[in-house]
């Protein structure tokens, strides 16, 4: 802050901002929304006031004669400006009626503090060369949402108004008619579980290497897309934009995929083929490819593809290859940070966010479970949803040698629905057709 340049504060707010506490012990309990320990620019002031919360937290009334008790047991009433400043701050209002006001008074001048420190700490910062700029540019972004997160007061609700707007939902989906209440999957089984996946929703499906993740999400992505006409945007950080077209050319006209990556494709194939790119092309699907993509820049698309295109759900294929801008700390602590940070996303834009996760070894062995995902435990914990592929590798083997024979046959696939915060969980049983490398449902196709 540039020398002889007073930061802006308003004394005489608060002074009446504590007058009005000490004269009506109403007025802490509305000033509590609005005021922290620290937004009082006056040393004194904020003493009082600390001193007043003090009294609160104890359930003690706080007037002219407790605060000044609870100053000098302290050992700071000399710093607050002693007993005579102290009784001096209820001559400044005539009543406490305006509390709110003088509250939010003080509080804005203390945000207009907190602005100009932080604007400071990043006008240092940018001239700092061994800091990288995407680097200043997320810690300014945290640094402001703190400023924001911070001031927002949480707001609270009758039973009355709660009750209300949950019987109108439940009205609303008894007259759509709608056999799901969320976005269908394409699996009903699955779907009979989850009602399908539900606004807001962070849900995980994990797996080992090779048991077919990012063939689960595309088929997924392909039901809710192509055939349910569902805005849907797909985020692949590991497979090129390219080779996810190939897959879903194969996926829908059924055409083994390594053929078409060979260019060996029998001319009875090629209607099927048109016919297939002629549904994709109609589908409202949106590829983000972008290998080693920061969790800042993939917030800032989720949030841009959400408000330009509507996409009601987004797949992000997968977890592990999300960077950080925190290379600083251990990677479990990375996973954890962006975890928190996609449920939080998940929240904010309204829609179900579908993210791919890798298992542990031990996964291999046994039956997967929750303690099965890597990295870090807080992701079972953030997670709405948490499904695993599993099957046995013999049997997979042995599906795939069928499936060169008889293209009918595949390899039976678990899909364990091991978690789910509103709901049943169970295990849904799936064919994985590896020719296509697109799952299917045990009891006929997709």
């Amino acid at each position: 802050m540039a020398a002889g340049i007073i930061p802006p504060h308003d004394d005489e707010a608060e002074r009446a901002a504590l007058g009005a506490m000490l004269m009506d012990g109403d007025a802490i309990s509305a000033s509590i929304d609005y005021l922290r320990p620290g937004d009082f620019y006056s040393n004194a002031n904020n003493m009082v006031y600390q001193a007043i919360l003090g009294l609160f937290s104890k359930g003690v009334t706080a007037d002219i004669l407790t605060v000044t008790g609870e100053l000098r047991q302290n050992g700071k009433l000399d710093q607050a400006g002693g007993a005579a400043y102290v009784a001096s701050l209820t001559s400044v209002v005539p009543s406490s009626a305006n509390i709110a006001y003088y509250a939010q008074s003080v509080q804005a001048y203390s945000l207009r503090r907190a602005l100009l420190r932080v604007s400071s700490e990043i006008n240092a910062k940018v001239f700092d060369e061994t800091l990288e700029s995407r680097t200043i540019l997320e810690e300014t972004q945290q640094r402001i949402f703190e400023l924001s997160d911070n001031r927002s007061t949480i707001p609270y609700q009758s039973i009355q108004t709660v009750l209300k707007k949950t019987i109108e939902i439940i009205e609303n989906l008894a007259k759509s008619n709608k056999e799901y209440t969320g976005i269908p999957s394409g699996f009903d089984e699955l779907d009979k579980l989850t009602s399908g996946f539900q606004p807001s929703e962070f849900i995980i499906i994990g797996a080992r290497p090779s048991m077919g993740k990012t063939a689960l999400a595309l088929s997924m992505a392909a039901n809710i897309s192509v055939r349910a006409k569902i805005p849907t945007a797909f985020f692949t950080l590991e497979m090129p934009g390219i080779a996810l077209a190939q897959r879903l050319l194969s996926m829908e006209a059924r055409i083994n995929g390594n053929a078409l990556r060979s260019g060996f494709i029998k001319s009875r194939d090629f209607q099927a083929l048109m016919d297939a790119a002629e549904n994709i092309w109609e589908a409202p699907l949106f590829i983000v490819d972008m290998p080693n993509m920061k969790l800042l820049d993939l917030r800032a698309q989720a949030r841009r593809i959400r408000a330009q295109e509507k996409v009601e759900i987004i797949f992000i294929d997968y977890l592990g290859l999300i960077s950080s801008e925190n290379y600083n700390v251990p990677r479990f602590e990375q996973i954890s940070d962006i975890s928190r940070s996609l449920k939080s996303l998940a929240r904010e834009l309204g829609i179900p966010i579908v993210v791919l996760c890798q298992l542990n070894r031990e996964a291999e062995k046994e039956r997967p479970n929750l303690s099965s995902i890597r990295d870090s435990g807080s992701i079972e914990q953030d997670a709405d949803v948490v499904m695993f592929l599993h099957r046995d590798r013999e049997s997979h083997k042995k599906g795939e040698e069928i499936a060169v024979h008889q293209e009918s046959e595949g390899s039976k696939t678990s899909l364990i629905l091991s978690k789910q915060r509103n709901g049943p969980v169970g295990t849904v049983n799936l064919v994985f057709m590896s020719q296509y490398a697109k799952f299917e449902s045990m009891m006929g196709n997709n």
